[in-house]
């Protein structure tokens, strides 16, 4: 991962797309989130939603695992031509969470981030504050879903 001096605002980083199956849908919602039209392809087609839809939690889950392998992925690129990786910190939380359009069985929803503020750590100057808006969209261009993160980022000079 990058160090805060190197992130930009308003850079937008594709973190990867996955394809929502009807198979994986039931078995995230047996577990997680058991309402009908997240187990039953019948009672999807007759809720709200019309189809068999994905738990927003489902949605939110993809979305992080798909971030976390992309921050790898870039840790080892960045490793592997001998620079320093920057191990971040915890997020202190995220706001604005919207499930927009449901996602329904067959869906291929690509997820991105956009950094939209960052600041430095009053209380803890070796650390940066980073704002980022992270997405879904669907394979038709549709907005899906939506969040604003924020995340501890280590500085590179934190003593300067």
């Amino acid at each position: 991962m990058r160090f805060f001096e190197d992130m930009e605002i308003g850079v937008r980083r594709e973190v990867g797309s996955f394809t929502f199956t009807a198979e994986q849908i039931k078995k995230f919602a047996a577990q997680f989130d058991p309402q009908a039209f997240h187990l039953d392809e019948e009672a999807g087609r007759k809720s709200l939603f019309g189809g068999l839809a994905a738990s927003g939690w489902h949605v939110g889950s993809v979305c992080m695992k798909l971030m976390v392998a992309d921050g790898q992925r870039m840790s080892k690129e960045a490793a592997a031509r001998g620079e320093e990786i920057a191990v971040w910190g915890p997020s202190p939380g995220f706001r604005e969470l919207r499930w927009i359009k449901p996602v329904l069985a067959g869906d291929t929803i690509s997820f991105s981030s956009v950094i939209e503020a960052k600041r430095t750590s009053e209380k803890r100057p070796e650390w940066g504050i980073l704002q980022a808006r992270n997405t879904g969209t669907n394979q038709r261009g549709e907005l899906v879903y939506s969040f604003l993160a924020t995340a501890f980022v280590p500085r590179r000079n934190a003593g300067a």
